[in-house]
């Protein structure tokens, strides 16, 4: 399953509903903030895996916490959202309140509200790099492969299918974020694509932003 089918699917979709009935925001931005969020999380990961420890970790938790069967029962979602914060915690460490910010700032939905909501996309991203995982057979010293094959598959079907406002954003997000550089995916991601990241980019307009404006209606 490619992360476009992960993001346009019923998963998706039935999380997106847990969300907008929980904290008030519509159905749109949650799919929104998960079409900018997994593959943040994927390229953190893929430059954390780089690290033979960190790759064994993420390895053990794929194999014990994340199986992929939240995708089939998306209920899960919210009852794993405490597990979900410390899964954002160990991804974005330090920089977890500028991630937070920028995506408040670049989704409209509320700083104090974009933690939570995160915290409930996080076991579904985590779920779908499991499946992803186990069927490919990868082990930890693989998964920095896996992961980048993810983001640049994504990118290629983004690219060539850009009738739908979801492959707009994931185009711009991955067109952003495909640096092998081996330098800040939140730089990569959300300097070039949201404006605020990088800093290079900063005074461009498009990208994420006006897309988001589109689909939002301006929200």
């Amino acid at each position: 399953m490619s992360l476009i089918d992960l993001l346009t699917g019923n998963t998706s979709n039935q999380v997106a509903e847990q969300a907008e009935n929980k904290f008030g925001i519509s159905k749109n931005q949650i799919i929104a903030l998960l079409a900018v969020a997994a593959p943040l999380v994927i390229s953190y990961l893929r430059n954390k895996s780089q690290d033979a420890k960190e790759a064994e970790a993420l390895n053990n938790a794929l194999d014990k916490d994340h199986d992929g069967s939240i995708l089939d029962d998306a209920s899960q979602a919210e009852a794993r959202q405490a597990e979900g914060g410390s899964i954002l915690d160990h991804v974005f460490g330090s920089q977890k309140s500028t991630v937070e910010n920028q995506l408040s700032q670049n989704t409209g939905i509320s700083i104090d509200k974009i933690g939570p909501v995160l915290a409930m996309l996080a076991p579904v991203i985590m779920g779908y790099i499991g499946k992803e995982k186990q069927q490919n057979n990868v082990g930890a010293g693989g998964l920095g492969d896996l992961l980048g094959g993810i983001l640049g598959s994504a990118s290629n079907q983004a690219q060539a299918q850009q009738s739908n406002p979801l492959n707009d954003i994931l185009g711009s997000v991955l067109g952003g974020g495909q640096s092998q550089s081996g330098g800040n995916p939140l730089n990569d991601i959300l300097g070039s694509v949201l404006g605020g990241g990088g800093g290079q980019q900063q005074q461009q307009g498009g990208g994420l932003g006006s897309i988001l404006g589109n689909i939002l209606g301006g929200k």
